[in-house]
Order: C-alpha cells, then sequence, then structure tokens
C-alpha cells in the first residue's frame, strides 16, 4: 500500500527515507534512518526488523545487499515483504516478495532504493527515480519531497493516499528533517506544506542544537550570553 525511497546525498552524506500510502501513519513503521548505519523503508506486510535489525548491521559495515539477504533468509514471510536499503556509502538494495500486491516492483540506483507495491504500474517507480536524480543540485529532504509528489502526481497508489513522510539525518543521533503527514486528503500536498513550516520553524532550532562536537550548542551559548 506505499510507495518509498531510501536515499543519501553524496555531497553531504545525509540519509533520508520519505514514503507515501493509503493508510494512516506511514513515518511510524515504514520509515527507519540511523546516521551511523544507514536508511530503510520496509513494507508491504512490514517487518520492522528488517529495520532494526538491518542497521545495526549496516552499521558494522556490512552491504545492503548482504543484511538484505540474510534476513530474509530468516524471515518466514518473505514473500510478502519489500524492503529498500541504503548505506553511508551509499551502496543500495531492494526486494519485493513474489506475493506482494500488483503492482509491486522496485529500482536501485547510485545512492538510492525506491519501492512500491499496490500501485497504478511502474510508471509511478520512474517519476520517483526522474525527480529525485533530476534534483542533485537541491538539499536531500528538498529531493525526496519531490519523488513523493512526483510518485502521487503519476497515480501512486490505487487505492488513493492517506499520509507521507520524510526523515533525514545528518551526522548526529537526532534527525535533521522529521516530517509526517499522519491522516490527509491530500498527503503530498500537505507534505509540502509542512515541508516549508519545518523549513522556517523547527530546522534553524535543530541547527543550534548540542552536538558531540558541541555539547552547549548555539541555542544555549546565546542564552547565557
Amino acid at each position: 500500500m506505499t510507495f518509498s525511497i531510501a536515499a543519501r546525498c553524496p555531497r553531504t552524506g545525509q540519509l533520508g527515507v520519505a514514503a507515501l500510502t493509503a493508510r494512516p501513519a506511514v513515518g511510524k513503521l515504514v520509515a527507519h534512518v540511523e546516521h551511523t548505519g544507514g536508511a530503510v523503508a520496509t513494507q508491504a506486510t512490514v517487518n520492522p526488523f528488517l529495520a532494526y535489525d538491518g542497521l545495526k548491521m549496516l552499521g558494522e559495515g556490512r552491504s545492503p545487499q548482504d543484511v538484505v539477504t540474510e534476513l530474509l533468509s530468516q524471515d518466514p514471510g518473505r514473500e510478502v515483504r519489500q524492503v529498500g536499503m541504503v548505506d553511508r556509502q551509499g551502496r543500495a538494495h531492494a526486494f519485493t516478495g513474489s506475493r506482494t500486491s500488483d503492482w509491486a516492483g522496485h529500482h536501485t540506483g547510485p545512492g538510492y532504493a525506491v519501492q512500491g507495491n499496490r500501485l497504478v504500474g511502474p510508471e509511478t517507480l520512474a517519476e520517483i527515480v526522474r525527480a529525485f536524480e533530476d534534483s542533485r543540485e537541491l538539499d536531500l529532504a528538498e529531493r525526496l519531497v519531490l519523488a513523493i509528489e512526483a510518485g502521487e502526481e503519476s497515480g501512486g497508489d490505487r487505492h488513493g493516499a492517506r499520509s507521507a513522510t520524510v526523515t533525514v539525518t545528518s551526522d548526529q543521533p537526532y534527525p535533521l528533517w522529521d516530517v509526517r503527514v499522519d491522516d490527509a486528503g491530500h498527503p503530498a500536498r500537505e507534505l509540502r506544506r509542512l515541508h516549508g513550516v519545518f523549513r522556517e520553524e523547527v530546522l534553524p532550532t535543530i541547527q543550534r542544537m548540542p552536538t558531540r562536537a558541541d555539547p552547549m550548542g548555539e541555542s544555549a551559548r546565546q542564552a547565557l550570553g
């Protein structure tokens, strides 16, 4: 019931996942990002351990292909699973089980994995890839929003859309971006609106928070004079 993209920005090293689905709260279970591991989208009949265990294995330096292969070999429900995975090096791998709902498939490229199920057809993934590849000069969060918009405009989920999400990490454990639309008639449109709100009102605060290299953070430094 979902299409998604897991990606890495080669300029900044940021990692992110964006997704859209016909059910509420797609960001809760589908999108997983860890700055020391990578980015994982787990969908169709969701197995969250593909993300929780997968991110730990990626953090140990294992490739997405090795990680996906090992985890699915231990998963008796793998034929109804779908997963896309990207590591900190930009290596990508995806899997679509043989019993996921038509139309289902995936596409990987340098630094990204795109996957979808119960779609109108492969044109949805093609449009997501086009939007992402054609926007290399932009920040990762913006590229991910553009990809979601392109997927929905192509017809997207053949049962309509209800929720969307974008999450991005940089070099800290906490997310740089975490924008969620949990229940809306036009989730891609609402995601675009909230992306603007987040950029203007939330992102500047996050950028002034403490980091490992700066335990005080700029906000506290200014408050203390």
